[in-house]
């Protein structure tokens, strides 16, 4: 039974993690729009491009974890080496260069791409680390849901801080850059609390054979369960970074552009700090609620709830009282999109072991970085989505523009029905998976007799 201190110092990780992932995906597509000066078709391509760099990267690293070897084990040590790279390279990601607007791209780019390089190099190996802290698959889902609860915890600060922290340090391109420092320093620092506090306890097979990466990589093509997970995966995140990235531009142009609404500040960062503290919630019930269900059985229902309430919001209106019904659909999709994610990273880690009864190895940083590949494929998709969406539909980014019928129906849309299509396809995918708390069962004692 690992100690509560372990469970504590593996959440540290995801709210550093988690706090930087949000900042990205709910500003960055309105940093670049709105506050760098990039184009909407340009910042769509730039996000799209970087993000599928990002995505392709994912396995690269998980093999490169899989055969670091060091005293403190295989993964845990990049959270030690990559912590300070990590927290600088997002500060010059935020950082508006004066320069041309050829200048400007070429900076967006090549920090942005080294952003992504300095996330895969930490993250990887920190979700890979969920196989290899404990042996057993509900202790897995125990440790999952303080790492999702921290998560959360962590997107929860950095929305809230994070405007008011903006506007504390004067604004404009200049306040981004400094708010971005505060959060670089509290990122670097809870990350090495996750390397000190935790441990690496399991030594699977592959720890005493290496194996060849060609073989690794087969592999993972035949395991029936990930490719599952991985179409699980791209639709969450499409719905999870559409809604979000468009979250100000749907605050900005429909709810405070609304004239009942002239008097009344009710600001995305609020809305999505409330989002994140309800998505806490729904980490807290995972556990019960899988223990009785079943895994799949509860992300099955779970995310169903978030594609038919996502879709509601499209009939809200921008008044006061459409605001607090707003309000209430958003804590109730966040409560049941809280419980799907610490069952996903738990399902990744019985996929692992299923690989390595299955064929002797394990190659745990392999399937993770491959699952986050997934992720980030949605987030690219979602990301980019908004932005093409949002120029199809004649959105003005210019300062103090009035926006159209059309952009303002295009912005409602992704608060609405786009983002819950990617809530369907995940519901869809995981209705396939088949490894049940029978099937886990056994491979944990077949495992168990083999190590």
């Amino acid at each position: 039974m690992a100690r509560l201190s372990e469970k504590i110092g593996y959440g540290l990780g995801d709210w550093a993690s988690s706090m930087f992932w949000k900042i990205f995906s709910y500003y960055l597509p309105f940093f670049y729009s709105n506050i760098f000066g990039l184009t909407l078709k340009d910042a769509a391509l730039l996000l799209l491009v970087t993000k599928i760099y990002d995505a392709v990267t994912d396995p690269m690293m998980g093999v490169i974890a899989d055969r670091t070897r060091t005293r403190w084990g295989r993964y845990r040590p990049w959270l030690l080496w990559m912590a300070l790279p990590f927290a600088v390279i997002g500060v010059l990601t935020f950082t508006t260069p004066m320069a041309s607007y050829s200048g400007k791209l070429v900076w967006a780019y090549a920090t942005y791409l080294a952003m992504m390089t300095a996330y895969t190099a930490i993250n990887v190996p920190y979700g890979a680390m969920l196989g290899v802290v404990t042996v057993d698959s509900r202790e897995k889902t125990v440790f999952s849901s303080y790492r999702m609860f921290f998560a959360y915890a962590g997107s929860f600060v950095a929305v809230a801080m994070f405007e008011p922290l903006v506007n504390l340090t004067g604004g404009g391109s200049s306040g981004w850059q400094r708010a971005m420092i505060v959060v670089g320093a509290i990122v670097m620092v809870l990350f090495w609390g996750c390397f000190a506090l935790t441990h690496e306890h399991v030594k699977p097979a592959a720890e005493r054979e290496n194996g060849s990466v060609g073989r690794d990589l087969l592999h993972l093509a035949t395991n029936g369960p990930w490719w599952i997970l991985f179409a699980a995966a791209i639709g969450v995140l499409i719905f999870n970074s559409i809604r979000g990235g468009a979250a100000a531009y749907f605050f900005k142009d429909f709810v405070d552009g609304a004239p009942l609404m002239s008097n009344v500040v009710f600001t995305a960062g609020l809305f999505l700090a409330v989002g994140e503290i309800a998505n806490m919630l729904g980490v807290v019930l995972a556990v019960p609620l899988s223990a009785k269900f079943g895994k799949k059985r509860t992300y099955i229902g779970a995310i169903a709830v978030t594609a038919i309430l996502g879709a509601a919001f499209f009939f809200v209106p921008a008044t006061v009282t459409g605001y607090w019904t707003m309000l209430a659909l958003q804590i109730v999709i966040s409560v049941a999109a809280g419980v799907t994610f610490p069952l996903l990273w738990s399902m990744y880690a019985d996929v692992a072991d299923h690989s390595e009864l299955r064929h002797g190895r394990a190659s745990t940083g392999l399937i993770f970085s491959s699952s986050s590949m997934a992720q980030k494929f949605g987030g690219a998709l979602g990301s980019a989505l908004i932005l093409w969406l949002l120029a199809a539909f004649g959105y003005d980014t210019a300062g103090g523009a009035t926006q159209s019928a059309e952009a303002i129906t295009g912005v409602r849309l992704l608060m609405s029905w786009i983002p819950a299509a990617g809530s369907v396809i995940a519901a869809v995918a995981m209705m396939f998976y088949p490894l049940n708390e029978a099937r886990i069962s056994l491979i944990e004692k077949e495992l168990k007799a083999r190590r």
